[in-house]
C-alpha cells in the first residue's frame, strides 16, 4: 500500500493513513489493483494508525475516522467474495527494555485500535514488528478487545534475526505463546530470508505459518525507487513455501500486482486447497517444539552473593566506594578493603569511569579485590561507553569471573572528564540495562534467544532523592522497581530532613534503600558537591557549617560530624548505608562504619 501510494503522488514524509480522508480514490485503486490480480484479502490502509504513531502528524483524535474510512473503502472494493483484513503496525517508538513505553502501555494502545477496527473488518494482521516483545503485547491487546481471526507478523534481517537479536525462531515460539491464529514474517531483505525464518516456524510451532516478503532490497534510481525482485522469483518462492506447509502468502515493500498475480498463480499450482488459514473454532495455543525454552528461575537473592545475602536477610548492609586507581597497581586498594572488611564492610563500591575519567576496570578490580581479600565488590555498569552488544559481552563476562553485585546506572556524560570531544554510547539508559540485567539473570539474552545458563546478578539502581524534577524521578523509581532490581542506593544525604519527606513518596512496597553518606574533608570539596555534581545538593546551613569549621581548620571534623547526623537520623528509616571515601582516604569512612555497625 505505501509503495503503490507514493508511485501514485503521496510523500513517504506524509501520513499514508490520511489518504483514507483526503484522497481516497488513490486508496481505492490500489486495492482494486491488487483484487484484479488474484488477492483473496486486502488489508485496510491503517498500518501506522494506532494513536501513539498519528501522534507524529497530530491526527490522533482522528483515529476512528480513519478506522471508519479504511475499512469501508476496502469492504466496497473487496465485495462478497473477498475478505478485508485491518492493518497495524509497530507504534514506531521503543518500549521497555530500550525505550519508555512500558509494557501495559503498548497492549492498551493495540487493545484501543482493536475494540474500534476489529468490528469493521474481517481479521486484523500486526506486522514488520522487529521487537518480538512489542508483537507479543499487540497480541495481547489484541485478544483483549477481540476474537477476530489475528495474524502477527515478525520481521528478520537476512540472518534470521530481529533487530534486537531474537532469532526467528525463539520469536515465533514467543509469540505464539500469546495466543494469535497465525504466525508469519514479512518484510525483511525480500524473499529469502523471509522463507528461511517461516520454513524453520514450520518445525517448531504448530499454528499455520505466513509469509508476505518484500520484493528485495529498494534502490533509488534518478529520484524513484525501485525494488530488485521480479514477479517470478516471488512465484518460485511461494510456490516451495506452500509445498513445505506454508498456509498463507503475501507481499510487503515494492510488491506489485505483477508480484500479487504470481503468488496466485503459484498457490493454483500447487496445493490450493491447502493454502488456506485455519478456521478461527481451531485451538489458539500452539503445542511448542521441544526446543522452546521458558525463561529460568532467576537464582534466590541471598544465593547470589554474600552482599545479596545481607540484602535478602535484612542485615543492614553497608558499602564503602573507593574509586579504582589510575594506575595497573592494585596494592593500596587491596589494602584499604582489608581494613574496609576488618571493620565490618559487607562490600566495596567501585564507580565506572567516574566523572567520565579514564581509571582501570572497576570489573577487573572487582575480580582482583574478591580474589585478594575475600569482600564483595559491588560494580558500578554504565551505559555510557558500551552498545547493546558490549553491555550483554562486558555483563557475561563480570558473571564468569564471580563478579555478581552491580549498581546500574546511565553513567556521567564524557563532556564532564578529561575527554569532552569523545563520543558517547547510551543505546539505552539506566532502566533499558535494569531490564536487560533481569533478562540475563533469567537466562535470555535482550533478544530473548536462552543462553543455556543465566547470571546470578544482585542489581540496583540508583535514587536522587532531590532530583529537580520530583515527579520524573519518582517514574523513573517505579520503572527501575518494575525492572525487578534488588536495592536502591541513593545520592549524598546532607538534608536528612529533605531525605525523609522525600522517602514518603514512594511505594511502601520496594527494594531495601541504601543512604548515600559522604563525609565533606573542606569547604572545597563542599563547594564542588554543591555546584558541580549533578543530583548533589547540599543546604545552606551545611556550607556555612563547613565554612566557618574550615576557618578554624577543622573542616574534616565538622565533614564526619555531619555524616554521623545523617545515619543516626536516618537509622531506623533506611536498609543500609553507602558511605564515600573521599579521595579514596578510608580514614574518614571508618568512624561512620563504626556509627553505622554500633547503631543497629
Amino acid at each position: 500500500m505505501g509503495t503503490s501510494l507514493n508511485e501514485r503522488g503521496v510523500a513517504f514524509t506524509d501520513c499514508f493513513e490520511l489518504a483514507v480522508l483526503e484522497r481516497p480514490q488513490l486508496v481505492r485503486e490500489v486495492h482494486r489493483a491488487f483484487l484484479d490480480a488474484g488477492a483473496d484479502a486486502i488489508q485496510t490502509n491503517t498500518f501506522g494508525a494506532s494513536r501513539i504513531r498519528l501522534a507524529r502528524h497530530h491526527l490522533e483524535h482522528r483515529q476512528e475516522e480513519i478506522f471508519e474510512t479504511a475499512a469501508k473503502i476496502a469492504r466496497e472494493a473487496a465485495g462478497e467474495h473477498r475478505h478485508v483484513l485491518g492493518a497495524l503496525g509497530p507504534l514506531g517508538v521503543e518500549m521497555e527494555p530500550i525505550g519508555r513505553l512500558a509494557r501495559e502501555e503498548v497492549r492498551a494502545a493495540y487493545r484501543e485500535a482493536a475494540a474500534r477496527l476489529a468490528p469493521l473488518v474481517d481479521g486484523i494482521v500486526l506486522e514488520t514488528f522487529n521487537h518480538v516483545e512489542e508483537l507479543v503485547e499487540a497480541v495481547r491487546g489484541v485478544r483483549e478487545a477481540s476474537d477476530a481471526p489475528l495474524f502477527a507478523f515478525l520481521s528478520v534481517n537476512s540472518r534470521g534475526y530481529t533487530t534486537h537479536g531474537t532469532s526467528g525462531e525463539q520469536g515465533a515460539i514467543l509469540v505464539a505463546a500469546a495466543g494469535p491464529d497465525l504466525i508469519g514474517f514479512n518484510c525483511s531483505t525480500g524473499p529469502r530470508a523471509v522463507l528461511e525464518a517461516a520454513l524453520t516456524a514450520l518445525t517448531v510451532i504448530d499454528l499455520p505459518i505466513g509469509a508476505k516478503p518484500n520484493a528485495g532490497m529498494p534502490r533509488e534510481v534518478d529520484g524513484r525507487v525501485f525494488y530488485q525482485n521480479d514477479p517470478d522469483y516471488f512465484a518460485r518462492f511461494a510456490r516451495r513455501f506452500l509445498q513445505a506447509g506454508g498456509r498463507l502468502v503475501g507481499g510487503c515493500c515494492g510488491t506489485t500486482p505483477e508480484h500479487v498475480r504470481a503468488l496466485a498463480r503459484a498457490a493454483r499450482m500447487g496445493n490450493a486447497q491447502d493454502a488456506s488459514v485455519a478456521p478461527i473454532g481451531s485451538a489458539r495455543a500452539p503445542r511448542l517444539h521441544e526446543r522452546a525454552r521458558a525463561p529460568l528461575q532467576a537464582i534466590p537473592l541471598a544465593e547470589r552473593s554474600a552482599f545479596g545475602a545481607a540484602l535478602a536477610a535484612g542485615d543492614y548492609p553497608v558499602s564503602i566506594e573507593l574509586l579504582p586507581p589510575r594506575t595497573p597497581d592494585m596494592s593500596a586498594m587491596i589494602e584499604s578493603a582489608r581494613a574496609l572488611k576488618a571493620a565490618g564492610a559487607h562490600a566495596v563500591n567501585l564507580p565506572d569511569g567516574p566523572r567520565a575519567s579514564a581509571r582501570i576496570s572497576n570489573i577487573a578490580a572487582a575480580a582482583i579485590l574478591q580474589r585478594e581479600t575475600g569482600l564483595d565488590a559491588l560494580v558500578h555498569f554504565c551505559c555510557r561507553d558500551r552498545n547493546l552488544l558490549g553491555m550483554q559481552s562486558d555483563l557475561l563476562g563480570a558473571a564468569a569471573l564471580g563478579v555478581h553485585d552491580l549498581l546500574v546506572v546511565t553513567g556521567d556524560p564524557p563532556y564532564q572528564g578529561n575527554y569532552p570531544e569523545v563520543t558517547a554510547v547510551f543505546d539505552v539508559d539506566a532502566i533499558g540495562l535494569c531490564n536487560i540485567v533481569d533478562q540475563l539473570n533469567h537466562g535470555l539474552d535482550l533478544g530473548g534467544n536462552p543462553l543455556g545458563a543465566q547470571t546470578g546478578f544482585c542489581y540496583g539502581a540508583a535514587w536522587n532523592h532531590a532530583a529537580l524534577d520530583a515527579h520524573r524521578e519518582y517514574e523513573r523509581f517505579n520503572w527501575k522497581q518494575r525492572a525487578g532490581v534488588d536495592f536502591f542506593i541513593t545520592q549524598p544525604v546532607f538534608d536528612a530532613d529533605e531525605f525523609l519527606r522525600a522517602l514518603e513518596q514512594l511505594p511502601t512496597e520496594r527494594p531495601p534503600i541504601l543512604a548515600g553518606v559522604w563525609p565533606l574533608r573542606s569547604l572545597r570539596n563542599a563547594e564542588f558537591l554543591h555546584s558541580e555534581v549533578p543530583g548533589v545538593h547540599l543546604p545552606i546551613a551545611v556550607l556555612e557549617r563547613m565554612e566557618r569549621a574550615d576557618a578554624k581548620g577543622r573542616a574534616a571534623e565538622e565533614g564526619i560530624a555531619l555524616a554521623r547526623a545523617v545515619i543516626e537520623a536516618l537509622a531506623s528509616s533506611v536498609q543500609g548505608f553507602q558511605i564515600a571515601a573521599p579521595f579514596n582516604k578510608i580514614e574518614a569512612a571508618l568512624p561512620l562504619l563504626q556509627a553505622v555497625i554500633a547503631g543497629r
